[in-house]
């Protein structure tokens, strides 16, 4: 039996669909004037299979499906690369060709260097206020990107979604790309042209739950306890908040999520991916160390995905959104861990909220001291830190700038943005963007805000600000390693102020001296314990070249016990003369 899905040769196509249930299955399509043909059941294997002679790439087809229960559905094939509408279409033969101009890889950074950015491609570059943003036009920014520092794009989920529109998170066709988007071509070309600058992509997947219903929702008419059928768990393992939960434990569903992964690889060349929420793949619940929840199929199934990605493409970062602190997510499968290459931390963007006395997060130094510490398994490359993303700028809360300043394009809503990103970029971890907050977007994050890119232009000094943070972090010019280091130690704590000074790394690897007045006030005669000795200032946010109303301080070096005027929300990274 070949693989499932549609083969196409040149002058004819091979149909295979898994619908062991089903009574009779045939296809429909342009080829056929959408008259059936119908298709021969492997009693073995369940799958159903059909040769059909002048099928060509580009005619749509459905599979006619007579269930268990008797009743007739047309289906689209739950491997279909393309189709023609998203809510209510038809799958769509495709023959993959495309020229990838000798770009299909792209050489990965070391994970000491990498800067992700996350994008969703429906908001990042909109061509107007009434269209959805595309791989056309996010294309568009690549160099944009490059020359910011970023390493690689990761993009929020592109499968083909209901109403065609949203965060992508309700996957209603795994196999092919939203046609708003571009569909397949337009997301080749997208990776092709990332590679092309030397950036890599990371994808964002959804193996937690399937949705809407209607796709895979009781396909062959087979189910138990009115459930899901032969896609899903037919007990309560399979309730998840936001849809129905595959059966991981069913060998057709692991292959029909591996070969995903597989195709992604394969076909798109994608350089990694993000899976979105395993705790809900692996807890009924979403709770660690809750064995009386855990699914142990969905803990093999992902320890299967990190093995196949990286088997495809070894140097592949694959990364969970677990986001409960577990360090067996990022260990060694010979330890018994999942093995993924690094894993979300949503500490460091609350603590910061609460060093900074915004929002409902605990006030004070000490939680944001508590998480830089952090670390799984004692190797820091196993964090992705940020202070935003989608999750944290949404359900319910604002970009961290918004949340802190009513007017985001203000003088102290600069101020914060450098900050905060400062601190992810000096924090042990793999730091990432929420993309436009180099440029001061405000509001929530949502699917129907665009980016505002004439800030980009307008605020191009924190912009810039951005730009060399993330040369500082990367070492760029050759004195900032520390920052590649997993040590941190923090010399000052000052509570009263709300002034921290931390240092990474040590006299064996460059070490780089942090400075952070959290504060909006203005401290006068501060007296900085440094280490001995005279440290250069590499970095001062309060710069005019970031914004020609920022009240600087000029200075380009400080020593031990020297006193000097701290602006507010001032960052200072210094290097050891």
């Amino acid at each position: 039996m070949g693989k499932l899905g549609v083969e196409l040769f040149e002058s004819y196509a091979i149909f295979r669909v898994w619908a062991p249930f089903a009574q009779d299955v045939a296809v429909i399509g342009d080829f056929s004037k959408w008259q059936p043909i119908p298709m021969t059941k492997d009693a073995e294997t369940g799958v159903w299979q059909v040769k059909v002679d002048d099928v060509e790439a580009g005619h749509a087809y459905k599979y006619q499906i007579k269930g268990y229960d008797g009743v007739t559905r047309y289906l689209n094939d739950p491997r279909a690369r393309a189709l023609t509408d998203s809510d209510d279409g038809a799958g769509v033969i495709s023959d993959g060709r495309f020229d990838w101009e000798g770009l299909e890889k792209v050489d990965m950074v070391p994970l000491d260097q990498q800067v992700l950015y996350e994008v969703h491609v429906g908001t990042f570059v909109r061509p107007d206020p009434a269209t959805s943003g595309n791989f056309h036009t996010a294309i568009s920014k690549l160099d944009y990107l490059r020359d910011l520092g970023v390493t690689t794009i990761e993009l929020m989920p592109v499968t083909s979604m209901a109403t065609s529109y949203g965060w992508g998170y309700a996957p209603s066709a795994l196999y092919s790309v939203e046609n708003n988007y571009g569909g397949s071509y337009g997301l080749k070309k997208f990776v092709r042209e990332a590679h092309r600058r030397g950036l890599a992509v990371i994808l964002d997947v959804v193996y937690n739950h399937f949705g809407p219903r209607a796709a895979l929702w009781q396909f062959d008419g087979w189910s138990e306890n009115n459930r899901g059928g032969i896609y899903f768990y037919n007990d309560e393992r399979g309730d998840t908040p936001w849809g129905a939960r595959p059966d991981y434990g069913r060998p057709e569903v692991r292959d029909f999520i591996l070969d995903n992964v597989s195709m992604w690889l394969n076909e798109y060349h994608v350089d990694g991916f993000r899976l979105d929420s395993t705790i809900y793949m692996r807890n009924t619940a979403g709770r660690n160390n809750n064995p009386a929840h855990d699914i142990p199929d969905a803990w093999l199934l992902m320890m299967d995905i990190v093995n196949r990605a990286h088997k495809i493409k070894p140097d592949a970062l694959v990364i969970a959104e677990d986001c409960a602190g577990n360090s067996q997510i990022t260990n060694a499968q010979i330890y018994g861990g999942a093995g993924f290459d690094s894993q979300w931390d949503l500490g460091l963007p609350h603590v910061i909220r609460g060093a900074l006395r915004i929002g409902n997060e605990p006030a004070g130094l000490q939680n944001l001291v508590n998480v830089q510490g952090q670390s799984f398994n004692g190797d820091w490359h196993q964090r992705i830190i940020f202070s935003d993303s989608h999750d944290t700028a949404a359900n319910g809360n604002e970009r961290i700038v918004a949340m802190a300043v009513p007017d985001t394009h203000s003088v102290g809503a600069r101020r914060i943005a450098i900050l905060c990103s400062a601190i992810a970029l000096t924090t042990p971890g793999i730091p990432m963007l929420l993309a436009g907050s180099e440029f001061l977007q405000g509001e929530d994050f949502n699917e129907w805000n665009a980016l505002d890119w004439g800030n980009a232009s307008k605020f191009h000094g924190i912009v810039d600000a951005h730009r060399h943070l993330i040369a500082l972090r990367k070492n760029l010019y050759g004195d900032t390693g520390g920052l590649m280091s997993g040590d941190i130690r923090v010399l000052m704590q000052d509570e009263n102020c709300r002034v921290l000074m931390y240092q990474r790394g040590d006299e064996r690897n460059q070490p780089v001296i942090v400075l952070i007045n959290f504060s909006n006030y203005k401290w006068k005669n501060y007296t900085l314990p440094l280490p001995y000795g005279d440290w250069q200032i590499k970095f001062n946010s309060s710069w005019r070249g970031y914004s020609t109303d920022f009240s600087e301080l000029e200075l380009d070096r400080v020593n031990a016990g020297m006193q000097i005027t701290l602006p507010p929300h001032l960052v200072l990274i210094m290097t050891k003369c």
